[in-house]
């Protein structure tokens, strides 16, 4: 079976790993720093909190911006639920937006529309959470725009896009958002084993963030309310969580930053193959913006099912049979029974539910040999075929 996405561990990674095993420190100690130093240097953003996850780093952002019961959070139809749980775990309420049939991301006119309904009804959003789905940024100059006319705070859920570009800088940087995530999950651009970040410009957001993702608690002096008992003070200053990341995954996450370009570059390659070899079937191969540079986390396409004489589960079950691991990203979120006791119906985000009607993730990561690629392109042909 060839997977859809797979990490790549090197040696060097191995010894990274290793080497913590053999100091002082396994959780809190001097890679956490490093790590987190690296991808402000990489992003240009700031400032870095390296958490245990990219649900974690979403939870402490919505946390950080104050959000709470009685608020509104917006994210897009298409992406995994953590981008909407985020706000539920706040006690906020959350709403979908549909997204672009190009880039699968929020479309930015029916955010307009949705945003000028909900100013009549006094009812914008507190926070938008727009997606970078498969690596592509979305549209952050007129996100941002919006953001200023109608009040929102964004977090970029950047969770698929380490590595991307946007307006030829790093998505990341935070020039167009108040807090982008990145993911370092296996499957990611880099992985740290488990493990997210959550990055931003403003010293204030760090500094809540960083209290947040460990209990909430100080042992900086210039923090403390109180004089300290002694050299062992401590003071918790808000409810926060144990969502640190451990120096073994910051090490790992570290060592992997080395190759990050490689690992891209490998990506597009593959990508560039698919495209070629692909464009003569009955499918929509994924479309790239003029300002993006994507990441390539996801290489998904969409199956014109009027010209197949099949359905679109028994494509996916027959490549599966074929030992190609495809997959779905993503199911709409409020299709899920939680969010439909909520109130969603289907049908409320038409586009979204067209692209899961007709979408399949192929295999694209760094250890995909031509071979392998090779192998995916014929199954694919195939099955298509007959």
């Amino acid at each position: 079976m060839i997977p859809y996405g797979k990490q790549d561990v090197s040696q060097d990674d191995i010894d990274a790993v290793v080497d913590v095993l053999k100091s002082d420190y396994l959780t809190q100690g001097p890679i956490v720093p490093k790590f987190e130093k690296s991808l402000s240097d990489f992003t240009k953003a700031k400032y870095s909190v390296v958490v245990n996850s990219a649900t974690s780093a979403l939870h402490i952002a919505c946390k950080a911006l104050q959000v709470g019961p009685g608020d509104m959070v917006w994210t897009s139809a298409i992406t995994f639920v953590a981008s909407a749980n985020c706000a539920l775990y706040c006690g906020a309420n959350i709403d979908f937006v549909d997204i672009n049939s190009n880039s699968y991301n929020i479309c930015i006119e029916s955010l307009t529309k949705k945003l000028e309904l909900a100013r009549l009804s006094g009812n914008l959003p507190k926070v938008l959470i727009p997606v970078h789905l498969s690596g592509q940024s979305c549209d952050m100059k007129s996100i941002f725009e919006l953001s200023k006319e109608y009040g929102f705070a964004i977090i970029e859920d950047a969770s698929h896009a380490i590595g991307a570009m946007y307006t030829e800088e790093p998505v990341g940087n935070c020039k167009f958002s108040d807090i982008a995530v990145f993911s370092f999950h296996p499957v990611k651009i880099i992985t740290s084993g488990e493990g997210g970040a959550a990055m931003t410009n403003n010293p204030k957001l760090d500094q809540k963030m960083r209290l947040l993702a460990s209990h909430g608690i100080t042992r900086n002096t210039e923090l403390m309310e109180n004089v300290p008992d002694g050299p062992w003070y401590y003071e918790q200053l808000s409810l926060g969580s144990n969502y640190r990341m451990t120096e073994l995954q910051a090490a790992l996450g570290l060592s992997q930053m080395s190759r990050i370009y490689s690992f891209i570059q490998k990506r597009h390659q593959i990508a560039k193959r698919y495209n070629d070899e692909l464009k003569h079937l009955p499918l929509t191969l994924p479309a790239q913006g003029n300002e993006n540079y994507s990441s390539y986390h996801l290489y998904i396409i969409r199956l014109k099912l009027d010209a197949i004489q099949k359905s679109h589960k028994e494509i996916f079950e027959e490549l599966r049979h074929e030992g190609l691991g495809v997959n779905l990203h993503y199911i709409p979120v409020y299709h899920h029974p939680y969010f439909k006791k909520l109130g969603f119906k289907k049908g409320y985000c038409p586009e979204a539910e067209n692209y899961y009607r007709e979408a399949i993730s192929i295999p694209i990561y760094f250890g995909l040999s031509d071979d392998l690629q090779d192998q995916a392109i014929e199954t694919i042909s195939k099955v298509l075929s007959t």
